[in-house]
């Protein structure tokens, strides 16, 4: 957001929970057990043109979708997990030109509404985790993710 304000885009961001079911793939075995049934998230808005956009499925990209796609070959509407929750899989709206992009939509279950900045949402909002859950998080179960993510991103044609 701070970027866009930087180069004169009015911003908003609009938070959420999203349903644990959507990270299941991304995060596994016991971490997926462990996992909060709500996870706190947003998207950001854009201003322009006179009009707001939101900028909900730009949080993939696009090889990391294509290589789930590859791997999920029979699902072309609803899919769920992996980062991923939309009905529209074999050609979700996730490249912004003038239009509201989403890949994550359907797994919103708790609605926060719009705010001002991050600051203010997070500030009224905060993940529930445990101190334990929230060491575990930060020290092992992101970066577990983000490596099952680019194990995805990474797989070969031939491994498919």
């Amino acid at each position: 957001m701070a970027l866009l304000r930087a180069v004169g885009v009015a911003t908003r961001i609009h938070g959420f929970t999203i349903d644990k079911a959507l990270q299941k793939g991304a995060i596994k075995g016991i971490w997926y057990k462990l996992s909060p049934k709500n996870i706190l998230h947003s998207w950001v808005g854009v201003h322009v043109n006179g009009q707001w956009y939101i900028l909900e499925g730009v949080i993939l990209d696009r090889l990391y979708l294509e290589k789930l796609q590859s791997i999920n070959k029979h699902q072309t509407t609803t899919f769920c997990g992996f980062g991923v929750f939309t009905e529209s899989f074999e050609n979700p709206p996730i490249d912004w030109n003038l239009n509201d992009t989403f890949i994550q939509d359907k797994g919103i279950n708790q609605d926060f509404g719009l705010f001002d900045s991050p600051d203010d949402f997070y500030n009224m909002h905060q993940q529930e985790l445990s101190p334990i859950q929230r060491m575990a998080f930060k020290y092992v179960v992101r970066h577990l993710m983000n490596q099952n993510v680019n194990k995805i991103r990474n797989i070969q044609k031939a491994s498919l």
